[in-house]
């Protein structure tokens, strides 16, 4: 089957959405994960954090070709379950889930302490405490309410946050930056001790929240091959940049004091010891050495900002657990309550209380170090499964499209294993065991999550008549406001005739949401007495014509259309074909354009229909009164295009 493919791409998110998106969320870490870690490893912060992006570099890797394989909510979760089976699949998810709790409530119990800058109460208890429950409270009704994520919103603080950060960075190695001070500060095996400098590197995981985001952006890439491993180089280099100069410049304004046991930071001491753990980078500018004057002005800037950043990454981990969970609920894995909408705003509200409600019994201690041990037990957890299940679909389903694949293969019976994936499931494998073997708190409670989650899920599928590894889902009902997107991420509408169907298109688009892709695939049937290749010039530049006007539709409607022209003696099997090339999530055919014999459930609907690769929907023409195929009150569904 020859193809003609003109102009169009499938993906419409270019390098710097990608950049600027994941930015935005794995950013944000800073303004709490300094702290945290600085309490453990204090003079070796920098190199902590450095290691711990090496860790950064390869599951970000391993989360890009996962996701670009399988678009779809469920991150780690969506791995396991095509690589192993749904119980994997589930371990993960909750896993997952344990990390977007955390990720609301460490993010919303920093907000107030960097607002803390106008209002010095909201730094200490009860303030901060208070303060977070509001946030995580307001969101939670506004999530019910239907709210979402701005992308020009995240996109200009993305920008701005960086920008302030390197701001942050240049002024520092100007005013207090001193190398011969950074070396003097490290005192290996005692300050920090070994454990603890171990303990660290898993708990610098924590600064890389929203390490999803990068790989689930790789399916809206106009070049996944291309723009995700760039994106992904972009962010590590910013990301570890900043945190390589932020340390650099925090320890040389905070040094290390003290000796030995009693070595400390002013980053890792809490507000009541007079530190700064729950505002580190407010910590850097009060000793930075600059005039009164900006350093004032600089603290209300970096508080408003950070305050402001913290607010949407809050809001993105309620935006992200809802996903999940429906994702669970979707598969059978969770009670199909977590996927029940609210009866107005059409929002899952019972996932967004439930898992608010956790957040909030987490956030009432005011413990940020427990909060990050526990983020890191989960985190660790869900990476390392994530790096299990990529490996083994190169085994189970080597042949699989990858729009994007792991760099450092080696052949091993025939199969190319990631060695990007083996190093870095060995490293967050080993992370977690610190985290398990040194820190208490977060042994008992995050194993005690894992084990009730998985005795409901027992419980749940017995119940439900199921066993515990095989894949079922519910029928798919309409999805929650936020999740629109969810639904179908692509759309192709088969093109015939002489004109392009305007209502297919327009009702392709509505299905697959703002910013997805519709691509239109004109369909030139060849003769069985002609060769593939051979004649009907007229008609290809003809379906040539038809394809450039439903572009043209698509840019005035605000969409855009990929298109594509297939020459086929089987139009119903050339369709289904483009879909799986296309990974196409349905398949819309409007025959109001069609030959009569194809108008009503002609030939190519039936075998659509008969060997469909995803949702067909089929739009005819209105009942004729005649055998015209013009409707009974004379009005035509063709439109003119410009």
């Amino acid at each position: 089957m020859a193809r003609i493919e003109t102009h169009g791409l499938r993906r419409s998110v270019g390098l710097g959405g990608l950049f600027a998106t994941a930015y935005g969320n794995v950013g944000s870490s800073i303004y709490y994960a300094l702290g945290l870690v600085a309490l453990y490893a204090l003079g070796l912060t920098p190199v902590v954090f450095m290691l711990a992006g090496g860790l950064f570099a390869l599951t970000a890797k391993t989360y890009a070709e996962g996701a670009s394989m399988f678009p779809e909510a469920g991150g780690s979760s969506s791995f396991a379950r095509h690589a192993f089976n749904e119980f994997v699949s589930f371990f993960a998810g909750w896993a997952l889930s344990l990390d977007y709790i955390l990720t609301i409530a460490i993010s919303a119990f920093f907000v107030p302490h960097y607002l803390g800058a106008f209002f010095p109460a909201l730094t200490h208890n009860p303030g901060d405490i208070i303060g977070g429950l509001i946030v995580i409270v307001a969101l939670a009704a506004l999530n019910i309410r239907g709210i979402g994520e701005s992308a020009k919103l995240n996109f200009f603080l993305a920008v701005l946050d960086l920008g302030t950060q390197v701001l942050i960075i240049i002024i520092g190695a100007v005013f207090v930056l001193n190398p011969s001070l950074l070396v003097n500060q490290i005192h290996l095996g005692t300050a920090p001790t070994y454990s603890h400098l171990i303990f660290a590197l898993s708990l610098a995981m924590l600064a890389y929240t929203g390490i999803e985001t990068v790989s689930n952006m790789a399916e809206e890439a106009r070049e996944p091959d291309r723009d995700v491993p760039r994106a992904v180089n972009l962010i590590l280099i910013a990301v570890l940049g900043v945190y390589a100069g932020m340390t650099v410049v925090a320890l040389s304004a905070l040094p290390v004091r003290g000796h030995g046991a009693h070595a400390y930071t002013l980053l890792g001491l809490s507000p009541d010891q007079g530190g700064f753990q729950n505002d580190p980078v407010l910590g850097i500018i009060e000793h930075l050495g600059i005039p009164a004057g900006l350093q004032h002005v600089l603290r209300y800037y970096v508080g408003v900002l950070a305050g402001t950043i913290l607010f949407i990454a809050t809001n993105a981990g309620l935006i992200g657990i809802s996903r999940l969970s429906w994702s669970l609920a979707e598969h059978r894995q969770l009670p199909s309550i977590f996927s029940r909408l609210h009866r107005r705003y059409r929002t899952p509200w019972f996932t967004i209380v439930t898992f608010s409600a956790f957040a909030g019994v987490l956030l009432i201690p005011g413990q940020t170090d427990f909060l990050g041990n526990l983020y890191s037990f989960g985190a660790m957890l869900s990476f390392t499964t994530a790096h299990a299940a990529v490996i083994a679909l190169r085994f189970k389903d080597p042949d699989r499209e990858r729009p994007y694949r792991t760099p450092w293969n080696i052949r091993v019976r025939g199969r190319l294993l990631p060695v990007t994936a083996v190093i870095g499931g060995i490293g967050t494998f080993a992370a977690w065991v610190s985290v398990m073997a040194l820190h208490v708190d977060a042994r008992y409670v995050g194993t005690g999550w894992m084990v009730v989650g998985l005795i409901g899920y027992v419980i749940y599928r017995r119940r439900q008549g199921l066993d515990l590894v095989s894949h079922h889902t519910i029928p798919r009902r309409e999805r929650p406001a936020f999740f629109v997107e969810l639904d179908y991420r692509s759309a192709l509408v088969p093109i015939f005739g002489t004109d392009i169907d305007a209502s297919a298109l327009h009702a392709a688009a509505r299905l697959v949401g703002e910013g997805a892709l519709v691509e239109a695939v004109y369909v030139l049937r060849v003769p069985n007495q002609l060769s593939l290749d051979a004649g009907l010039e007229d008609e290809e530049r003809q379906g040539l014509s038809v394809l450039e006007a439903a572009r043209l539709t698509g840019r005035k409607a605000g969409f855009k259309v990929s298109t594509r022209l297939i020459r086929t003696r089987n139009p119903g099997s050339a369709i289904v074909e483009e879909a799986k090339r296309a990974h196409a999530e349905i398949i819309y055919l409007g025959t109001a354009h069609a030959p009569p014999s194809e108008r009503a459930l002609g030939p190519t609907a039936s075998y659509l229909l008969a060997h469909r690769p995803c949702r067909v929907v089929i739009e005819t023409p209105p009942v004729t009164a005649g055998g015209d195929g013009q409707p009974r009150d004379g009005s035509s569904r063709a439109r003119a295009v410009a």
